[in-house]
This record gives C-alpha cells, structure tokens and sequence, in this order.
C-alpha cells in the first residue's frame, strides 16, 4: 500500500484498515511462533502499513489542531 492511496481515504476507512492489519499482525505473530508462517516478508509489509496509516492519521490530527 501506497501513502497516495492512503491519503484518498477518510478517517473512518483508515481506523477500520488499521483495525484489520492489526488483527492480521497478531495472526502473523501466531503463525511465526508456531512455525507455520510461510510468507516471513508479510510481516514487515503488514508493521509498515500500520506505520504509515498512524502517520497519516497524526498529520491529519495535528493539522485539525493547528487550525482551531
């Protein structure tokens, strides 16, 4: 996922994205620690979105302050 894609969602689109890929890095972790994780780079794709949408959403939190 791009940061362009991101920034053409709403605020909702994103919590809900987030709440997914958080579920899918839990079910990754599992996966991991029982040795059935196949796909190891999914991890760090799965930890940088995240990263990504949080960054997006605190831009977005800080600009909304900045203009009250």
């Amino acid at each position: 996922m791009k940061a362009v894609d991101i920034r053409t969602k709403s605020a909702d689109e994103l919590n809900d994205q987030l709440i997914q890929l958080k579920k899918e890095q839990f079910n990754l972790r599992f996966q991991k620690a029982s040795g059935q994780l196949e796909n190891t780079a999914r991890v760090n794709t799965v930890r940088r979105d995240i990263a990504r949408i949080k960054t997006i959403l605190g831009e977005r939190a800080r600009s909304a302050d900045a203009g009250k």
